[in-house]
Parts: C-alpha cells; sequence; structure tokens
C-alpha cells in the first residue's frame, strides 16, 4: 500500500489564468477542440491580433498550450502554414480551499481489502488511516534527518507536511497549530464521525512517523476547519 502523493499544479500555469484575457484565450482554444490562428483566438476574444500573439505564447511558455504550423514538414511562406494554438495535454486542476478526495478514498478502499475477519469497517479504516500517516511520517523524516526533535520543531515538520496535503496549518497559541482547511470536505461533513475518526489517526500516525513523540494530534472540532488540531503534549 502506497501513499497518494499532494497534487502540485504549475505555479506559473495558475499564475497564468489569473489573468483575465489569457484566461479568456485558454477557454477559446479549450472549447475549439481544433488548433486555432492568433487571428481565430483573437476575434473570438475580442483583442488585437498582435495582444492575442502575446498572450498566447505566455500559455505556450508555461505549458498550457503548445503551437506548431499547420502544414507540417512544409517550408513556411508568406501567406502559408499559419501558425495554430492547440492544448499542450496537461490539465490544470486547482482548488481553494485545496481538497484530497483520492487520498481518502484509497485509505478506505484499502480498509475494505485489508479488513481482519470480524473487524468493523470504521476500526479497519481508521488502523488503515494510522498506518498511512505512519508510513509518510516515516519517509519524511528519512528525507530530512531531523534528528531528536522536541515539540516545537516537531509542530514545525508536521506543520510542513500538513501544509503540502492541504491543511492550511496556521498558529493557535502556544504550543499548537490549528488546522484552517479540512482536506476531506465535504465528504466529512456526509460522515463526520467516520471521516474525522479517519482523519485523526492518519494525524496521529504522521506524528508518530516523524518521531514526534512530545506532540499530540487532538480533535478539536471547529466550522469551517480541520478538526484536529496538533498540540505539544501535556507531558512535555
Amino acid at each position: 500500500m502506497g501513499v497518494v502523493e499532494p497534487e502540485r499544479p504549475s505555479i506559473a500555469a495558475v499564475a497564468a489564468l489569473d489573468d483575465d484575457v489569457r484566461h479568456a484565450l485558454y477557454r477559446c482554444v479549450r472549447d475549439a477542440r481544433r488548433p486555432i490562428t492568433r487571428e481565430q483566438a483573437a476575434a473570438a476574444v475580442g483583442i488585437s491580433r498582435k495582444l492575442a500573439a502575446f498572450h498566447l505564447d505566455k500559455l505556450v511558455a508555461v505549458g498550457l498550450l503548445r503551437t506548431r504550423y499547420e502544414s507540417a514538414g512544409t517550408p513556411r511562406r508568406v501567406g502559408r502554414a499559419p501558425k495554430v494554438y492547440e492544448l499542450s495535454g496537461d490539465d490544470v486542476s486547482v482548488c481553494v480551499p485545496a481538497r484530497r478526495p483520492a487520498l481518502l478514498a484509497e485509505i478506505l478502499l484499502d480498509a475494505v481489502l485489508a479488513a481482519r475477519a470480524s473487524e468493523r469497517p470504521d476500526r479497519a479504516a481508521r488502523r488503515v488511516a494510522r498506518g498511512y500517516g505512519e508510513r509518510l511520517g516515516a519517509a519524511e523524516r528519512e528525507q530530512v534527518r531531523p534528528g531528536r526533535l522536541g515539540a516545537e520543531r516537531a509542530l514545525a515538520l508536521a506543520g510542513t507536511v500538513c501544509e503540502r496535503y492541504g491543511f492550511e496549518p496556521g498558529p493557535s497559541d502556544a504550543g499548537a497549530v490549528r488546522l484552517r482547511n479540512c482536506p476531506f470536505h465535504p465528504l466529512a461533513a456526509r460522515a463526520p464521525e467516520l471521516v474525522c475518526a479517519v482523519n485523526h489517526e492518519f494525524l496521529s500516525g504522521l506524528l508518530d512517523g516523524l518521531g514526534a513523540r512530545g506532540v499530540d494530534a487532538v480533535l478539536e472540532p471547529s466550522p469551517g476547519e480541520c478538526c484536529v488540531e496538533l498540540r505539544r503534549s501535556a507531558t512535555t
């Protein structure tokens, strides 16, 4: 059983689409479902050919579009073989706030496949989720080799990993990190008891894998946020 890697859309691609003109041109090429020229794109969006060419080439530069001359293999001459733009084949999917349904789905699927005899499905899901978290934490520890972790460094390291998975960690109070986003919403809204329990075990396993013995994952539900808070252990 592996660990689902966090999705990482191209920052440059996302930034390019933040421009209204480029976004409109990208949609134009996407909706056309065929290669189009800069003249066709300009006419569809209502801008000049020169401005369309500038923005289309920016979209090519970040990998959202690709360009070629329509008559492939024919030497380009004036008035022939127009330059056309088409989708590069790379999809960009951006969700704000971040959602990770694939991770939850893989945990639940593995729980069904790995359920022990007479084991309740929810308990199997919690057990598998903890194992996922432990493997993820152990892999991170192997990579960064942090040595012995005190509570403060453990919170910082755990927060870094949680950020990559869309939990949006932020300070809560002294010795705690509040997770501002639930990557499993809206599924958590449909089955909060199950999903929150899975999430709690996943994050507890992450801390174990990191060797963060001075930090606990504590169920602390708050409207619009993750149900778990990372908190310095009371015994430290």
